[in-house]
């Protein structure tokens, strides 16, 4: 990997009236990712205890919204899910099942997790605000687990919630009207999850997916897009981090022609027939600010010739991730996911 240096270290601070400034100063891609190679080829992770982190709670005698517990997947890969329940659930003596959403935390693949306070407190929104149970799963990171281990977790994921008998999952959710829902690689691992998924509809019991709700997917390509060059010194995610994530990411030699960064790469435009065929719905949710901007452009435009039934979302205005820190943006998007998954509501 270069050691070049970037204009890229994130400096986002709020003003008094509610707006964000963000600023940067120069760093190399792994200052801002806070990892370390190690000479023996392995990593150490430099944040681990600077990151907020936000603990389940399931009581339902404290003033919270939603409820929360963590499930355990495969403690083999310690994969797990954080469950979050709307609470009005519990107040009503025949609550009507709620739909499921199997969701999936960005950042790279290389950082994070579900119990991320910055994740959490989104699926918290989600939950409450859409009136929805969310699974938000814990998978591997890389480099340690390179691709398609996240891959591999979600679709892991899919098969397990549906013979879970947890009992939150069995009294209040609709496993008839599952969406599988990411923000930026999340929202990659929800893709490529729905890819799999496809092919295995009858196997997966219970679960019908409805859907992909896929908020500034993260691909990539060789070839620079227009996005990619004009935000390539983006402060929030400029080209060389992201360069630097897929090359974390990614089966070591591979680069990002490779099928699991690009969308034309393998059968994908393949399996889009068959996603219309099963009447999927695709909420592909963007911002012009955003460098992966035109790569998500290209993704509906395949699934659209393709025929399959696309909700576009694209923002003039707004960066990568600006749901998570904006909260009027990130209200704007929760009520797209609302109304997409509840058309009824529209």
């Amino acid at each position: 990997m270069s050691n070049e240096t970037i204009d890229s270290r994130l400096q986002i601070r709020p003003n008094p009236d509610g707006t964000f400034t963000i600023s940067s100063e120069t760093i190399d891609p792994y200052q801002r990712l806070q990892i370390q190679p190690n000479p023996d080829g392995t990593f150490t992770r430099l944040n681990n205890v600077t990151i907020p982190h936000t603990a389940p709670s399931s009581d339902p005698s404290l003033p919270i919204s939603v409820l929360t517990k963590d499930i355990a997947i495969n403690p083999h890969n310690h994969t797990w899910l954080r469950l979050f329940l709307p609470r009005t659930l519990l107040s009503s003596s025949n609550p009507n099942k709620l739909p499921l959403i199997l969701f999936f935390h960005g950042s790279g693949f290389v950082l994070l997790s579900a119990a991320s306070s910055v994740f959490h407190d989104f699926c918290v929104q989600i939950a409450d605000s859409a009136q929805a149970i969310v699974a938000s799963v814990d998978y591997r990171l890389a480099p340690e687990h390179r691709l398609p281990a996240a891959y591999d977790d979600g679709a892991e994921a899919l098969r397990w919630i549906g013979n879970c008998e947890d009992e939150w999952l069995r009294q209040y959710a609709d496993y008839s009207n599952c969406y599988l829902m990411g923000n930026s690689a999340g929202a990659t691992i929800a893709y490529q999850t729905g890819l799999r998924a496809v092919e295995e509809v009858n196997d997966l019991d219970r679960v019908k997916i409805q859907g992909l709700i896929l908020r500034q997917p993260f691909f990539g390509g060789v070839q620079r897009t227009e996005s990619e060059l004009r935000l390539q010194n983006n402060p929030l995610i400029p080209l060389s981090v992201s360069d630097s994530m897929w090359e974390l990411a990614l089966p070591t030699g591979a680069d990002r022609d490779h099928e699991y960064c690009t969308v034309r790469a393998g059968n994908a435009v393949e399996k889009f027939e068959k996603m219309k065929e099963l009447g999927w719905r695709v909420l592909v949710s963007g911002n012009n600010g955003d460098p992966l901007v035109d790569r998500d452009k290209e993704l509906v435009q395949l699934m659209e010739e393709k025929g399959v039934k696309v909700v576009k979302d694209f923002q003039e205005e707004g960066c990568h991730g600006v749901e998570l820190f904006d909260p009027l943006k990130g209200n704007q998007f929760i009520d797209l996911v609302k109304h997409f998954i509840n058309p009824i509501c529209v």
